[in-house]
């Protein structure tokens, strides 16, 4: 084993036997070694951390190992060859490792092809590694062409990338291709517990089952977190790591927390849900994180909903599952459904806004406010449909045989209306909360009128100058914004519609241009109206009169 202090390193794997998670892989490469029908390039795509480097290398050691020429002789990292022990050491005269993000031009390419016509110095092959293949110019790949597909019959490519996507099918089309999976969560705990016990360190199971979640199937990823709690124990000296060292580590939300938090949502506790979130952001949540843990438990309701009960898991505490088993007997899949698709642009919003908590409380009641909804019409549907059915039971012959059809109308509205639930829950009307005081905001411009009328100076100022209107409707805004935007806008906005109308309004932050501002249309119009009376008799009677006269501003005549 190589003696290196990273942990990413020390255990990278030497052999194909210590590969985790792509074994069907490694014994098609290792076959097709054995048999001597090996392609003239291979190509590894996967995501980050996921051993493509490190395949690579295996593949470039098992084409050129010394005792693979003789069968009664098995090289092992206990007692590599000289060839296997070079590749290792990154000094083997043969085997060219090449980094296409930092040689990416046409010129790095003619002196690679270059180097490719000359023969082998020691091995059987020349290899030339080329990592993050994608990165090439489009020039580079034309330049590759040729000698991919016809190379001398001492050399050999190997590609690695994360993005197959962007590689050109001629060059696909010109290597074998293996793609490396994503390593399973059992499969990255039990390493990280086996390197973990190497290493003396002690860590809790719980802790170790957070490391492999987070590493989300990449096993370097896994080691280099398990390599970070470690280091943190030797300077704390504590006895062992918890779950909560973890979580405070990595800036996630304690589990419980998020699960409590979502009970108050589910109940309606606004000021407790609030306090919640507070604390949760005060303890150094990161708000990514904070996300995606909201989108697992979302996942979990849903299997709960879907499934039944959830089973024993051994990634998922027990504690966790019992919860989940209980707070979702208040959900429904349409709530599941709308739960995701905010979660997922809320992560979207934090890309365009500076002020991640108030994003984060915005979520938070928005969420409230869905459950709301989707409970005050799930009521209204019964009343509606209870009333239907009363009304065609009449006592009359003729109102008898017209109830079916009735009936199977009334069914279909009912699926009708569920359907737009989903669809356009944003557009309903939310029950009023506070009696409204003022006249009812039908559009942009009721809205300045109103902050100008109750002398809300800076947020007319914010609506006219920085504001870019998308779309308007009763009880939801569209908006974009320059970068001159008060940056608690949002709430300030949320917070006086909620006093002048008594209803809750979702304020959104589109990824449209939108219109102009209102200053900008008004300046436009002023300018097109300056423009039209310059051109008129008039206006050139009077400048000639006076030459030195320029038309600047209009001001209209109100007096009757």
């Amino acid at each position: 084993m190589i003696n290196n202090k990273i942990l990413a390193l020390k255990y990278r794997p030497q052999e194909f036997s210590d590969l985790i998670g792509q074994d069907v892989m490694a014994r098609t490469v290792t076959n097709s070694i054995k048999i001597g029908k090996t392609p003239n390039a291979y190509l590894l795509t996967g995501i980050r951390g996921v051993g493509k480097t490190t395949t690579a290398r295996l593949i470039a050691k098992s084409l050129n190992c010394l005792k693979n020429l003789d069968k009664t002789k098995s090289c092992s990292s206990e007692k590599f060859c000289v060839s296997c022990q070079e590749i290792v050491q990154s000094n083997h005269m043969d085997v060219i490792e090449m980094d296409a993000a930092s040689k990416t031009g046409i010129d790095d390419i003619r002196d690679l092809i270059e180097n490719s016509k000359y023969s082998p110095t020691s091995a059987k092959y020349k290899i030339f590694i080329i990592d993050e293949v994608h990165m090439l110019s489009k020039q580079a790949f034309n330049g590759l062409l040729k000698t991919l597909e016809e190379p001398p019959p001492s050399l050999k490519f190997i590609l690695a990338t994360t993005e197959v996507r962007k590689i050109p099918v001629t060059i696909l089309s010109r290597c074998q291709r293996f793609d490396l999976k994503r390593v399973g969560l059992d499969q990255i705990f039990d390493h990280i517990k086996n390197i973990a016990k190497k290493e003396n360190g002690k860590i809790t199971d719980n802790a170790l089952k957070i490391l492999a979640r987070v590493s989300e199937g990449s096993v370097r990823d896994a080691v280099s977190l398990l390599d970070r709690a470690l280091i943190s124990q030797n300077i704390s000296e504590k006895n062992e790591i918890q779950e909560i060292d973890i979580r405070e580590m990595l800036g996630l939300a304690d589990r419980g927390k998020l699960l409590l938090l979502f009970k108050e949502i589910l109940q309606g506790d606004e000021k407790k849900a609030m306090s919640i979130l507070s604390d949760l952001v005060n303890s150094g949540l990161d708000s990514k994180n904070f996300l995606n843990d909201i989108l697992e438990i979302i996942y979990l309701f849903s299997r709960k909903i879907s499934l039944g009960n959830i089973a024993k898991d051994n990634l998922i505490p027990e504690n966790e599952i019992n919860l989940i088993n209980e707070y979702s007997k208040n959900l429904e899949m349409q709530d599941i459904s709308i739960f995701w698709q905010l979660t997922l642009k809320t992560i979207d919003d934090l890309k365009i806004l500076s002020n991640e908590k108030l994003t984060l409380e915005m979520f938070v009641m928005q969420l409230m406010h869905i459950k709301e909804i989707n409970e005050s019409d799930k009521n209204m549907i019964k009343k509606e449909s209870v009333a239907e059915e009363l009304e065609t039971l009449m006592t009359t012959e003729e109102k008898k045989q017209d109830f079916k059809s009735k009936n199977i109308n009334l069914n279909v509205k009912n699926q009708l209306k569920n359907t737009e639930q989903v669809k356009s829950i944003f557009e309903k009307k939310i029950e009023p909360i506070i009696e409204s005081k003022h006249e009812p905001i039908k559009n942009f411009q009721d809205l300045v009128n109103l902050a100008l009328n109750d002398k809300e100076l800076e947020l007319k100022y914010d609506l006219e100058r920085n504001v870019k209107l998308v779309n308007f409707e009763k009880g939801k805004i569209d908006i974009s914004f320059n970068e001159k935007l008060n940056k608690n806008f949002v709430k300030i906005l949320s917070e006086k519609l909620l006093n002048w109308t008594g209803e809750r309004w979702i304020i959104s932050l589109s990824k449209k241009e939108g219109a102009k501002t209102i200053f900008d249309k008004n300046l436009e119009k002023g300018k097109t109206e300056i423009k039209k009376i310059n051109e008129s008799n008039t206006a050139k009677d009077f400048i000639s009169a006076f030459p030195d006269a320029v038309i600047t501003k209009i001001d209209e005549d109100n007096d009757a």
